[in-house]
């Protein structure tokens, strides 16, 4: 049974930006980045929610974006965010290091006239200098050296050019999908992924180097089967190895959490509020 994505309004305009926010400092090279999810790409692609209609409008419509338009998609994963910015109608040249990612992307070769594949980093893209409309990172900037990233964006994209930063993170004011954060959070590595990766869009709000800078909030929710619902936990790069012993604990306790909240059909749905982070680069 595949997932089902469901789409739904904003919850959000553009949120206004304090001048005095600030940002942690992230050391990626501790997170190994370009390797991490390597055992787990197909999970990932299989069991990962895409992103809400009314996010990837705004974004057109913010971003002046049309059919044709030229997208980098940086840490590009699986290819999530590549196909839906193609369906989009836009030309999109997906960059993402790791080989297992990047296999399980191309093996989707449903938009293979509208994406291009590159194997490199986000802070080394190879990418020509001021080609691109905008720079997408999807689920993926917590994971890169913020002022390298942010640098090579400004030199790929055409002047005016926009960068988009998105994440759905869970909303745990939804019974469920806040018990089932409660159990990721008893992994060790939890917190040394997703503290950083709450604060990681301030990056891009405290750059010099862009304008216009704003965060705009969707609602997003995915249905899941329980296979699909371990799939999911098991995608995350903190989560057991899916051979090791605790794997079978974690297992365990998640199937728990699915039987106390499934539904009649035996699937459960969890909450996301998708985050979209926008800059322009002056013209």
């Amino acid at each position: 049974m595949s997932a089902s994505i469901e789409l739904a309004d904003a919850i959000g305009g553009i949120i206004g930006v304090s001048e005095k926010e600030t940002i942690s400092v992230h050391h990626p090279e501790k997170y190994n980045p370009t390797q991490r999810f390597s055992a787990r790409a197909k999970l990932y692609s299989k069991a990962r929610p895409g992103y809400p209609q009314a996010a990837l409008d705004y974004i057109m419509v913010h971003c002046h974006l049309d059919k044709g338009s030229k997208v980098a998609d940086l840490g590009a994963g699986t290819g999530i965010s590549a196909r839906a910015f193609a369906e989009q109608g836009c030309q999109v040249t997906a960059v993402e290091p790791n080989d297992a990612m990047l296999n399980e992307a191309v093996a989707h070769d449903q938009y293979k006239k509208q994406i291009t594949y590159v194997k490199a980093t986000a802070e080394n893209s190879t990418l020509p200098d001021k080609t691109y409309d905008a720079v997408v990172c999807a689920q993926a900037f917590h994971w890169f050296h913020p002022e390298q990233a942010l640098k090579e964006f400004d030199r790929i994209l055409k002047p005016g050019g926009w960068v988009v930063l998105i994440w759905n993170e869970r909303d745990e004011s939804d019974a469920f999908t806040g018990e089932y954060g409660d159990l990721l959070r008893t992994l060790p590595d939890t917190s040394f992924v997703e503290v950083p990766r709450g604060t990681a869009g301030q990056a891009l709000l405290n750059s010099d180097s862009f304008e216009e800078k704003g965060k705009s909030e969707f609602k997003n929710f995915q249905e899941l089967d329980l296979d699909l619902f371990l799939g999911r936990a098991f995608s995350a790069s903190y989560a057991p190895d899916p051979d090791s012993p605790d794997a079978l604990v974690f297992e365990e306790k998640l199937r728990g959490v699915f039987d106390s909240f499934a539904a009649d059909d035996d699937q459960v749905v969890m909450k996301y509020i998708c985050t979209v982070y926008t800059a322009r680069k002056p013209s």
